[in-house]
């Protein structure tokens, strides 16, 4: 009975030798963290997130799990993920409103909106989320050293805003429905006062109430045009459409 259990039992042995030799060794997350890093050096931005993807799964240090959160957002961002990118920078400010990155993550979280801005007749919803983004950051952090750059942008913002509804304003011109392009233009002249878009704004706004026969306002419109911007292609222009 002995001799006949021996073959197995080495065969058991052997199978368990060979099972620890080929089993991987599981790195610590202060290893997986510093393998980030190093990828993340290296610009090897999806290898690096699923670095620091690990030190999260491991809760095991929340230093290292916040510091990993923030390296993703920074990851997806510099690999131009922009949509992953805001999803990740906007987590990090809800888990952490109080950390010393929290201005850092919101001032991303606008840049990430900003840079998929493609142009004015595409989906405005990046340009008005990173308008909101920039907003919210110069309230809460007016003295930060990325104000600047953000009431730049934000401004930027604005005025493609406006170029947008220049764009559909000149648009219901071009078509003939000048109720609505006076409707829309107008409203424009409201909402965004000094852009550097606001000549063209108003020379399409004049132009319309005189398609529409109400030459009264669309001179008014004109005058303010070649009063407030008088050096602009868009007075000359309007200048031309009140020559008798």
């Amino acid at each position: 009975m002995l001799r006949a259990l021996k073959p197995f039992s080495l065969l058991v042995l052997l199978a368990l030798v060979s099972a620890c030799a080929t089993t991987p060794k599981v790195k610590s997350p202060e290893a997986n963290f510093k393998e980030g890093v190093e990828l993340y050096d290296k610009h090897d931005w999806e290898e690096a997130i699923k670095s620091f993807k690990k030190v999260k799964e491991a809760y095991s240090s929340a230093e290292l799990t916040t510091k990993s959160e923030l390296y993703i957002a920074d990851a997806h961002f510099e690999n131009k993920a922009y949509i992953e990118a805001a999803a990740a920078y906007e987590d990090f400010r809800k888990l952490h409103p109080s950390h010393e990155k929290a201005a850092y993550a919101l001032y991303r979280f606008g840049l990430s909106h900003y840079r998929e801005i493609n142009g004015i007749d595409t989906d405005q919803t990046p340009v008005k989320s990173a308008h909101a983004a920039f907003d919210t950051f110069l309230a809460q952090y007016p003295k930060s050293e990325y104000a600047a750059e953000v009431k730049e942008k934000r401004d930027d913002c604005v005025d493609k805003e406006l170029q947008y509804e220049i764009y559909v304003g000149s648009y219901y011109l071009r078509t003939g429905s000048y109720p609505s392009a006076i409707k829309r233009l107008s409203e424009a002249l409201a909402k965004f006062p000094k852009t550097p878009h606001q000549p063209e704004n108003l020379y399409y706004l004049g132009k319309a109430y005189l398609k529409q026969g109400d030459r009264e306002k669309g001179t008014t419109t004109l005058k303010r045009l070649a009063a407030e911007y008088p050096d602009t292609k868009w007075n000359k222009d309007g200048q031309e459409l009140l020559a008798p």
